[in-house]
């Protein structure tokens, strides 16, 4: 299978797609790994009766992601900025905000744009929401707000530590900020809200100052290089593929619960981040070598050892989930060779 079967098929999933009908949806960070799959998924439903807004910062890549849709009835491009107020022209029933920076090298570099992403962005949507017939809001924030746990899998109802001094803590604690204001809308203004916390999700469509351990290693395979870790790859994750993650975005759309947040993860593919570098670089014929961080490395990295999800809640929606890491990631590595 390739990613544009993945894409084709995550189209053709049996949900309520009639809850779209006429409806105008609004993707904000429609360039970003996940939104832009997201992008791709709504435009390859076949009979699709609904209007699709891509919504970014960068038109060079908005135009080299979407511009195939130019041409198409139902899809506008737009350069916007969600940390401002919205100078947006008409209604949406349904908006999907997946736009955030999340390379950890923004983390350091950019701490106070991040917070303004996280939390100015979902006021701006909302408020624009409200004033213009907003059915739902699909907010797309992190498993990065459990924080530190203390070894257990996290479920929606936990909460672990964050240490709210560092700026590296620029990106749970904006979540969890963001995900309070979506519950005070919700509470104050009747907003019909939903909450996504993806765990670590890899695809092709990565931004090229995205520094995660993942888009590292696909990038040392296509060059040719070594991957190289900055530690042992020790800590244990959660990932998911970019194209079952927004497979689930849309089962919390028009299946979830008003209010409430759902995990996504795929719990076949725990893995620590060496397993990851080693799957990776299988498919390239790479080695792996260790180098030792610096100390302003070390400052942008994940303080959480152990991140597994519990998934048995998105599951009660009838989220199900086929195929192995492997294949995925080399659906990714071929798509992007391509």
């Amino acid at each position: 299978m390739s990613y544009t079967d993945d894409i084709r098929n995550a189209a053709s999933l049996m949900l309520p797609w009639e809850k779209l009908d006429g409806c105008k949806i609004l993707i904000a960070g429609a360039t970003g790994l996940i939104g832009s799959c997201l992008t791709e998924v709504l435009m390859a439903r076949k009979d699709r009766n609904y209007h699709v807004s891509a919504l970014g910062r960068n038109e060079h890549r908005m135009s080299s992601l979407f511009g195939k849709y130019a041409d198409e009835q139902g899809f506008q491009l737009l350069r916007g900025d969600v940390t401002k107020p919205l100078a947006l022209d008409g209604d949406y029933d349904y908006i999907i905000h997946a736009a955030s920076g999340a390379a950890p090298v923004e983390f350091m570099s950019h701490p106070v744009e991040v917070m303004q992403a996280n939390i100015n962005g979902v006021s701006n949507l909302l408020e624009y929401g409200l004033q213009h017939r907003m059915r739902r809001l699909l907010y797309v924030s992190s498993g990065e707000v459990y924080g530190e746990g203390d070894g257990r899998v996290f479920t929606e109802d936990y909460s672990g530590y964050v240490d709210c001094s560092s700026p590296r803590s620029c990106y749970p604690s904006s979540k969890r900020a963001a995900e309070t204001i979506c519950a005070c809308y919700a509470a104050e203004y009747g907003a019909d809200v939903v909450i996504a916390r993806p765990c670590h999700t890899y695809g092709p469509n990565f931004t090229e100052n995205d520094n995660r351990v993942y888009a590292q290693f696909i990038r040392n395979v296509l060059h040719g290089e070594d991957i190289v870790l900055k530690s042992s790859g020790e800590q244990i994750r959660s990932w998911c593929y970019v194209v079952d993650c927004v497979s689930a975005l849309l089962y919390i759309l028009l299946k979830g619960k008003r209010g409430e947040a759902y995990n996504i993860a795929d719990a076949g593919s725990n893995r620590s981040i060496r397993e990851l570098a080693e799957m990776i670089a299988s498919t390239g014929q790479c080695r792996i070598v260790f180098d030792i961080p610096t100390d302003a490395e070390k400052l942008g990295f994940n303080p959480v050892t152990k991140s597994l999800f519990s998934t048995e809640k998105i599951e009660s929606l009838g989220w199900v989930l086929k195929g192995d890491m492997r294949e995925k990631l080399e659906a990714t590595i071929r798509h992007l060779r391509k």
